[in-house]
């Protein structure tokens, strides 16, 4: 029927190599000394670019994961059981090493190598991300706090690129997980009451309720409880050494805005088995070099939707015509996308900077220069995730606002990376608390923003601005006027990271409409309310062209 002809739609944005078409990414793997992973990554690029991987990611989210808390007979499993998209998403991000291949083959460039594959896989399937990022951030806990067995029995698990979804005696790859809040305390851990008691063999007995417990499926979770000594940090594993089933009573699955692949529960600990890692007492500092590592992969996964959105938006432009031209030539729009697409080459192009300091051989100063950065470019990126892609499903107009388009499934996933691993004000405090503790970091933050002074006269204005802020708040951290200003602190920081990457490692027409449109002197509220004079070019870059 003539009524039913189709057409000025885009076709489908499959089978693309999402890494070749990612300009900022592919240049910062190579200006971060991983070179040597691009045939991998140009591998994933075009796997994750795939109509048919595009169509595991839907169907992952379409059919949730569903709770079987007993078997037929009665008995208590616990079990978690996900459709078989979700496990083909996350079977292929393991068998590229997203999860742990920067710790098990370390050499330069390992980390922003791992960081890209992260990036390419969340870019598409955002949910299987959690217990992917979660089994990358452990291994660096174990290997600083757990005793050797412990680390003997569960790295080389943690480092395998097999995939088993079976929680199985004998199973020679892991994944993990963690559990911190409890309902009465939320972000505030030191308030747990899970309490944990000797077992007299050298494990001990946990008992209490976790309020968010992510990926319940996994094979194991570091966990905080109260022990005698204080709060302390546990290793409980869900198949106990004999290969018997740790008690882990899954009591529901949260129903959440986003994220709706992954599973995450509320769990009761009733007779629980778990083995101590780090001192007793010490349970805050052991678990958080692994919050911190999955602050980065918030920041990467953030970066990740980013990339999506502005990449649909800018295909939707080049194939919809309006008015006589198609959209992306529209100066309107195009000042739209080219807005879109800056935040997202500041996006990655600082996460990866943040990765790479993560190196084994990087600087002496990039390990306190990391432990600022992250706290501060976690706080920024994750926040304008939201923003960033509701502007970019209103540019496919009423198709963006539908389920059978991956824009709204990406406006609901966006909010969770802010929340997760430390809102907003949580992350923020810490940022003065790292400033008032260790001021070593704010050196090597400002050493690193400064390297573009003179660049640029309004960049060299925020940065005289933001150490004016800095230097206020190191008189009194503490006082209740540090506190109340540490939003706008984090915020003109990560501005000006952002703002310096920019000017030193983009292209001059993305870093001067980067300075136009977020430090300038007219600034909008919102995307493509400031004419950047180089819209078309920044379109054009992002689109791979």
């Amino acid at each position: 029927m003539a009524t039913h002809t189709i057409t000025n739609q885009a076709p489908p944005r499959v089978d693309v190599d999402e890494f070749a078409l990612d300009a900022p990414l592919v240049a910062a793997v190579r200006r971060h000394g991983a070179t040597w992973a691009e045939p991998e990554l140009a591998a994933t690029g075009r796997l994750v670019g795939s109509a048919g991987f595009q169509r595991d990611a839907e169907l992952a989210n379409t059919h949730e994961p569903v709770l079987t808390a007993f078997d037929r007979w009665g008995r208590r499993i616990d079990e978690v059981e996900y459709h078989p998209s979700y496990h083909r998403v996350i079977g292929a991000a393991v068998a590229a090493g997203a999860h742990t291949a920067a710790w098990a083959a370390p050499r330069p460039g390992a980390q922003v190598a791992r960081a890209a594959q992260f990036l390419l896989f969340a870019q598409v399937e955002p949910g299987h991300a959690c217990p992917v990022s979660m089994t990358h951030a452990v291994v660096p806990a174990l290997q600083q706090f757990a005793p050797a067995d412990l680390r003997e029995l569960w790295i080389p698990r943690l480092l395998s690129r097999d995939y088993s979804p079976d929680l199985s005696p004998g199973k020679t790859s892991a994944l993990f997980g963690m559990a911190m809040t409890e309902k009465q305390g939320g972000s505030d851990v030191r308030a747990n009451s899970t309490a944990a008691v000797p077992a007299g063999d050298g494990s001990w007995i946990l008992t209490g309720h976790k309020w968010f417990c992510s990926a319940p499926m996994s094979d194991g979770f570091l966990v905080l409880a109260q022990a005698p000594g204080g709060l302390s940090c546990f290793l409980v594993p869900r198949v106990l050494p004999d290969g018997s089933r740790n008690p882990f009573l899954i009591q529901r699955l949260k129903d959440k805005l986003g994220n709706r692949a992954n599973a995450s529960s509320e769990v009761e600990f009733d007779g629980t088995a778990g083995w101590l890692v780090g001192d007793e007492g010490r349970g805050v500092r052991t678990i958080i070099e692994m919050v911190n590592q999955t602050r980065l992969d918030c920041m990467l996964g953030t970066a990740a939707g980013m990339r999506q959105a502005t990449a649909e938006a800018i295909w939707h432009a080049q194939h919809r015509a309006a008015f006589g031209a198609r959209l992306v030539e529209q100066p309107a729009m195009t000042e739209v996308l080219a807005d879109l697409a800056i935040e997202t080459e500041a996006a990655i192009t600082a996460s990866l900077r943040v990765a790479a300091a993560d190196e084994a051989d990087a600087d002496a100063t990039d390990e306190p220069f990391r432990r600022l950065a992250t706290a501060v470019l976690k706080y920024w990126i994750c926040k304008r995730g939201p923003g960033h892609a509701y502007e970019a499903l209103e540019c496919l107009g009423g198709n963006g606002y539908t389920e059978a388009f991956p824009l709204a499934r990406r406006y609901r996933e966006q909010p969770v990376m802010a929340v997760w691993e430390g809102s907003g004000n949580v992350i923020a405090l810490d940022v003065l608390r790292a400033i008032a503790r260790e001021p070593e970091t704010a050196d090597a933050f400002l050493a690193e923003v400064r390297l573009a002074v003179g660049a640029d006269a309004r960049f060299d204005a925020h940065v005289d601005d933001a150490v004016r802020l800095l230097h206020d708040v190191q008189r009194d951290p503490a006082s209740a006027e540090a506190q109340a200003g540490a939003r706008r602190l984090t915020e003109s920081l990560a501005v000006a990271l952002q703002g310096s990457l920019l000017l030193r490692h983009a292209p001059a027409t993305v870093a001067d409409a980067f300075v136009a449109t977020r430090i300038g002197p007219v600034r909008g509220f919102l995307y493509g309310g400031v004419p950047t004079g180089a819209a078309a070019a920044i379109v054009a870059r992002h689109a791979g062209e």
